[in-house]
């Protein structure tokens, strides 16, 4: 088979897959300190592969295969955490072609077997700032292609239409009371997400604003902030990699458009993790900890609101089920080996949900807060 006809054959099998998808679902969720506010998640979770990176892959694996980049036998290779890698080993399997994933070797456990599990092989690495060097390595060795989410998840889809994440978002928002949401929570992983919802509320001259939630161990927030004093440090890094899973960088990354951004929320892991347990509870089943991030970022969003007396909707993302972490953020005894104060962060964070401030959060961007926040919060 050349080339062409290969490629043509790919595209039809990833289009008829599409096709054989439903849509995901928009649950709305309580908010019960914050009256007049209505938040909605949009449930990433029941993707076939599970989480929000099953949009990315698909996107990524069509405009290779629309490039020329990716070859009949020839292996395809992803830099990832974990849910890009699972979601992108599935369309591997799906074409017919080898998968590896680099990622870092304190990636849990279930997320490699997910890899495994679809077909695709690991290579595990210790320091999480390496994986994308061996990618390349590997791709050299083997004459396969790196994918590379971190540069090209911003460019990849298509933020207009073809059903992509904002605008699933607008229609299944249409007939609810607020229908133009004030905000769009997510968290930065590739920063694709964010990208493609700033593009998508300009494009289509809607008034909502993006904020994006910040895990603790990770540079955009930073990075953003010195965009926003006209400073940008596009050079700055990390020694660790973030504690939550799937989200946060140890570098800037090119697919990290800070344009795209209104505002930005810096997230303490104790207290994503508590919000995840809490989102668990309200939802009777388990999500994951970048779910947890972004709802403390709608917390933050709706306090602004509450300040400036609005009312309406806030959008976020479950990005994926809590399953794939038994062993880690539904493991008791791993908070006692991470040190963290479960009961201080579910305290805080009960309070938040009835209406009190997050004082101890760093925030940046186009946010209006209550006057005694001000001081102690914009940066």
């Amino acid at each position: 088979m050349n080339q062409r006809t290969w490629v043509a054959a790919s595209i039809r099998k990833i289009e008829a897959d599409f096709n054989r998808s439903a849509d995901t679902h928009l649950i709305p969720m309580a908010l019960p300190g914050y009256p007049g506010i209505d938040l909605y998640l949009k449930d990433e979770s029941s993707h076939p592969t599970g989480s929000l990176k099953h949009r990315l892959a698909r996107s990524l694996f069509l405009y290779a295969l629309a490039n020329g980049w990716l070859h009949e036998g020839a292996p395809v290779i992803e830099a990832s955490s974990g849910s890009t890698a699972v979601s992108e080993a599935y369309f591997a399997r799906l074409l017919g072609l080898p998968f590896i994933a680099v990622i870092p070797a304190c990636t849990s456990p279930d997320k490699i077997k997910a890899i495994e599990f679809q077909g695709g092989s690991c290579r595990l690495i210790d320091d999480a700032g390496a994986i994308n060097g061996e990618s390349e390595r590997l791709a050299r060795e083997t004459g396969g292609h790196f994918m590379d989410q971190f540069t090209y998840a911003e460019r990849a889809t298509d933020w207009r239409a073809n059903n992509n994440i904002a605008e699933s978002i607008f229609n299944q928002m249409a007939e609810e009371p607020h229908p133009v949401p004030r905000w769009l929570v997510c968290s930065p992983g590739t920063g694709g997400t964010s990208a493609t919802l700033g593009r998508f509320v300009r494009y289509r001259r809607h008034d909502s604003r993006v904020l994006c939630a910040d895990p603790e161990h990770s540079v955009f927030f930073d990075y953003y902030r010195s965009v926003l004093q006209g400073t940008p440090a596009q050079d700055m890094t990390l020694p660790v990699g973030s504690g939550i899973e799937g989200i946060g960088r140890p570098r800037v990354e090119a697919s990290f458009i800070p344009q795209c951004v209104d505002a930005m929320v810096k997230v303490p892991d104790a207290l994503s993790l508590a919000a995840m347990r809490h989102v668990s509870a309200c939802l009777g089943r388990r999500v994951g900890g970048s779910t947890g991030t972004n709802f403390i970022g709608v917390l933050m969003a709706a306090q602004a609101m509450r300040a400036e007396g609005q009312q309406g909707s806030i959008v976020t993302i479950l990005c994926d089920g809590g399953e794939r972490y038994a062993h880690s953020y539904y493991n008791p005894r791993w908070y006692g080996d991470c040190g963290i104060d479960i009961e201080a962060a579910d305290a805080e964070l009960a309070m938040a949900v009835e209406g009190a401030p997050l004082a101890s959060l760093r925030t940046a961007g186009d946010l209006t807060w209550s006057a005694e926040a001000l001081d102690s919060n914009i940066s």
